[in-house]
């Protein structure tokens, strides 16, 4: 027999229950109509575009971070800055735990933008073709839509507006900050071509590869062509070692575990009758498994110093680790995969979910994932009835915005929710976490 008080307590629980799965539920309806608003949309698109007209490189973003901070200080939202050079960290709620995060990317790239229309890059060989800059204006549209409903947070969202996704590895800065000690969960999203707008697109477990990048070396003896005998061909010894490096993957790598070695650069020789003295090649490498990844990488090493002195050259290689970190394995939380399946469920409807094969690509989100439990997904922006839209990372890449209030509403609702699912699976331990941030 219990006493009053368990009993009590008891029969409340499925009340209880039932009440939060009732709140969660009205607030991804309340979060989708709020984004869809004019003053809510507008503002989005206006931001978007001011970011897009003045696109900065990774670690460069000093106009981006101040667009951002200016529109923090109007919603009145405290952050951190700088954080990893260029990064701004905000915070909603009690700033206290638990605590889960939201990350948007803001660096541009190095290209020369083909689209013509009133809000094209207004820099030379700058350009945001890869949407980055909706991934900022969304996560500014969950900042406002978060901050309007601040009394209802359980904790804390923090904001974190990264510099250089596109290989510098911003991530891995942000985490080696500190700023997100204590965190129980992140959450990230990237816009893509090549689902349907409304529709979203991720899974469970792993998710994009390992990666790293290489560059070699390989030295000779230059000379004229028609007497090749008083030379070292580089160029000869250089064309082996990129056959053999394609070796590696069909006959050393286990079939079940994908693995890809790419050489995307060749350079060396500057007339059509003479030897140079060296060649420098340059590529990447991937695997799924850490343990593949770690293997391949010595057998470049190997293969490419091997193949220059069978040519009776030299060579050197180099992983460009300090200026291109190894990115790790995207890999998705399961627990944050069924807390995803259900928001899309409430919000968009199963029916829009899309199951995603492992993809060879990399993420720097990943950097998050090895300390933090994580989850990546993207967001579909194709419109049926127009043109199929370019690429990521591609001269005429354009973005659709009527995917933007879709993109701040899951940012809003994974994170409001999760912390909500917080507080009623999970107990805090007291002196487990620092009081506030």
């Amino acid at each position: 027999m219990c006493s009053s008080f368990k009993c009590f307590y008891f029969h409340l629980l499925p009340i209880f229950y039932f009440l939060i799965i009732i709140a969660a539920t009205t607030t991804e309806f309340k979060f989708l109509d709020s984004a869809k608003s004019p003053e809510v949309f507008d503002w989005m698109v206006n931001i978007r575009r001011k970011i897009h007209e003045n696109p900065e490189l990774g670690y460069q973003e000093f106009e981006t971070s101040e667009v951002i901070r200016a529109e923090l200080d109007k919603l009145g939202i405290s952050y951190k800055h700088p954080i990893a050079e260029t990064g701004v960290i905000g915070y909603i709620g009690t700033r206290k735990p638990p605590f889960v995060a939201l990350r948007a990317d803001m660096d541009a790239l190095a290209l020369q933008e083909m689209v013509d229309w009133e809000h094209k890059s207004k820099v030379p060989g700058k350009m945001h073709a890869c949407g980055h800059d909706a991934h900022v204006a969304m996560l500014l549209g969950a900042a406002m839509i978060l901050k309007q409903n601040e009394n209802e947070i359980k904790g804390t969202v923090i904001l974190v507006f990264q510099p250089a996704e596109e290989g510098g590895a911003g991530a891995k800065k942000i985490v080696e900050s500190g700023v997100l000690e204590n965190v129980n969960a992140i959450f990230g999203l990237h816009i893509t071509g090549k689902f349907l707008i409304g529709e979203v697109a991720s899974r469970s477990g792993l998710m994009y590869a390992n990666s790293g990048f290489f560059e070699a070396m390989i030295s000779g003896k230059g000379g004229h062509a028609a007497i090749p005998q008083h030379s070292i061909d580089p160029i000869l010894a250089a064309s082996n070692v990129i056959v053999s490096l394609q070796h590696l993957i069909s006959r050393e790598a286990d079939p079940l575990d994908s693995q890809v070695v790419t050489v995307g650069k060749v350079e060396g020789g500057s007339a059509f009758n003479i030897i140079p003295d060296a060649v420098t090649i340059g590529g990447t490498f991937r695997a799924f498994s850490k343990e593949g990844f770690k293997q391949l990488q010595q057998r470049i090493e190997q293969v490419i110093i091997g193949q220059a002195i069978v040519h009776r050259c030299n060579a050197t290689v180099d992983f460009l680790q300090e200026e291109k970190p190894f990115y790790p394995a995207t890999i998705n939380n399961g627990d944050l995969h069924k807390h995803f399946l259900d928001i899309v469920t409430k919000s968009l409807g199963i029916q829009k979910f899309n199951e995603m094969r492992p993809s060879m690509g990399a993420e720097d989100f990943s950097f998050y994932q090895d300390v933090i439990p994580g989850y990546y997904f993207v967001l579909g922006m194709q419109n049926a009835s127009h043109e199929r839209l370019a690429g990521a990372h591609s001269p005429y890449y354009k973005v659709n915005e009527d995917a933007l209030p879709l993109g701040a509403a899951l940012h809003a609702s994974l994170a409001s929710t999760y912390l909500l699912k917080l507080q009623q699976d999970i107990p805090l331990v007291e002196g487990k976490y620092h009081d506030e941030l």
